[in-house]
């Protein structure tokens, strides 16, 4: 612990500079940067306070419909959220909470986490996922609160990083009242790390948001997406990935010769779109790009979408979905948004980050993976221009809420003790 503390006190000399570049790249703050230092910007209720910590935006979607369940227990007094990028904060202000306010997470600092936990004095903290704070998790430990992994998950390779330092792991593991775990995988790393009382309740991510993204393109865009047939889109594409989607339309618009056909892509990095766009003029395919302010040519036949944040538009408009970061050995991402929009997803052999979600929606029968370019030429035919039916969506809805209810269950017997 000396010497995580040490390196913890040497990142804090350096924290301004650090502070400074993320504020001139949009990441930080500017106003509320003293947060970061445990210098709260908003008062604390008197009463029961718990707080939830988050690192971005796909941890925190996954625990609110659990805040909005626990907005309504009259015991709890205030919600704390924390999160470390801007953009999750922007989530938690989208929702009318009554409780539920939001700080940035604070340098995981000894003297900083002494300050931050004596002002808002939490009586039960869950870190989500793998949000492993050695720092704070000593600190809350020594105020006796109470310290709850929620949704945990650790991979493989997480497991062997924490292993190698494992009498370090030990002391920080066994200081969890109890591990909340998305997968039985996690659950076996965690009891090998020290923690003593661990359930696999299932993965938060599958609870459906009463609040559903209801943003739709614009009429130009949407008139003439309705006088095409969408082949595939193809969503958080990595490098070389777009191939597979142009080499499926050049198969399918030529030998198959089916008329008015597009593709959309929307890759991970959108610095990488003149490249793509380069990729697509060398199969012949006119290009569009979803930033351009010029009308749309009927003879584009690859839509390249260059901004963020817009993905579920174009999952609301289609029915199969390629999900990148699958064909390379990047460990796939998360399909569970297009499955609520009752899309039917392949993917590629790498998914191993998302294996426990994707072994799910295979029993469900919406994803379904390929091997090879022609085994994905097969999938696609049998899939091509139709939604998951609706007995699939309600099963997706209906173990969403198995999982919220027993996470729901196991946390309130712990907030109210």
């Amino acid at each position: 612990m000396f010497i995580y503390r040490f390196i913890s006190n040497i990142f804090l000399l350096l924290s301004p500079l650090i502070i400074i570049f993320r504020i001139v790249n949009g990441k930080e703050d500017p106003i509320r940067f003293k947060e970061r230092y445990g210098y709260s910007s908003l008062k604390r209720r008197k009463g029961k306070l718990i707080w939830f910590h988050c690192c971005s935006v796909g941890e925190l979607l996954s625990i609110i419909p659990l805040i909005e369940k626990l907005e309504k227990e009259k015991k709890i007094n205030q919600i704390l959220v924390t999160t470390i990028t801007t953009s999750a904060e922007k989530i938690i202000r989208s929702f009318s909470f009554k409780k539920t306010i939001h700080q940035y997470f604070p340098i995981d600092n000894d003297y900083i986490i002494k300050r931050f936990l004596n002002f808002w004095d939490p009586h039960i903290l869950f870190l989500c996922e793998s949000e492993i704070w050695p720092n704070l998790i000593y600190r809350v430990s020594e105020k006796n609160t109470k310290l709850i992994l929620l949704n945990a998950r650790l991979t493989n390779k997480s497991f062997k990083k924490w292993k190698y330092v494992n009498n370090f792991s030990q002391k920080i593991f066994k200081k969890f009242n109890i591990c909340l775990t998305q997968n039985k995988e996690t659950k076996k790393y965690l009891k090998n790390l020290g923690s003593k009382n661990i359930k696999s309740l299932g993965n938060l991510k599958f609870t459906f948001r009463k609040k559903f993204n209801t943003e739709k393109l614009d009429i130009k865009k949407t008139n003439f997406f309705k006088k095409k047939k969408i082949l595939l889109t193809a969503a958080s594409t990595h490098d070389d990935e777009e191939n597979f989607v142009l080499k499926n339309h050049l198969y399918f618009s030529k030998q198959k010769k089916i008329k008015n056909l597009v593709s959309i892509i929307i890759p991970r990095h959108i610095n990488r779109v003149n490249e793509i766009n380069e990729s697509a003029a060398k199969f012949g395919f006119k290009t569009h790009l979803h930033s351009s302010k010029n009308k749309i040519s009927n003879d584009a036949n690859i839509y390249l979408v260059d901004s963020y944040g817009e993905v579920n538009k174009f999952y609301r408009i289609s029915s199969t979905i390629f999900m990148g970061g699958s064909i390379i050995p990047h460990g796939g991402q998360n399909p569970l948004e297009a499955a609520r929009f009752g899309c039917k997803i392949i993917h590629g052999p790498y998914i191993s980050n998302f294996k426990e979600i994707y072994k799910k929606l295979k029993s469900m029968n919406i994803s379904s993976k390929f091997n090879s370019y022609n085994n994905g030429i097969k999938i696609i035919e049998k899939k091509f221009n139709k939604k998951n039916n609706t007995f699939n969506n309600i099963l997706l809805i209906k173990y969403g809420e198995k999982v919220l209810n027993s996470n729901y269950s196991e946390i309130i017997k712990l907030i109210l003790k």
